[in-house]
């Protein structure tokens, strides 16, 4: 089992469709006894400029310019985040949570 907490990036293989890529633990550690799961927010190279992304500054370990898709939130059985790859800068992890509330149309105080 791997090691992770809320704001690491970790690499989750989001099925044959989606491939492994790295993704942000939103969720707190253990959040639900009944299930061995996480929920996470994917990275993409795919940037459009909309409201629901979340630009970072590109860490050395990833290859392209990426943001973080909001609208691609899902929980992930633990069993398929594969590593630990690093901390997710906390001021960015702060947007996350604001673009995430945006897209919900709920309100966020951090």
């Amino acid at each position: 089992m791997i090691n992770f907490d809320r704001g690491d990036v970790v690499l989750v293989d989001l099925g044959y469709t989606s491939k492994v890529r790295p993704c942000v633990v939103l969720s707190m550690r253990g959040v639900d006894s009944q299930r061995n799961m996480a929920v996470v927010v994917p990275m993409t190279t795919e940037i459009r400029g909309g409201k629901c992304e979340v630009r970072f500054p590109k860490p050395a370990w990833l290859r392209e310019e990426s943001v973080i898709n909001v609208l691609g939130v899902t929980g992930v059985d633990n069993a398929k985040i594969l590593k630990r790859l690093a901390a997710f800068p906390k001021k960015e992890l702060s947007d996350i949570y604001a673009a995430l509330a945006y897209a919900m149309g709920v309100r966020f105080m951090p």
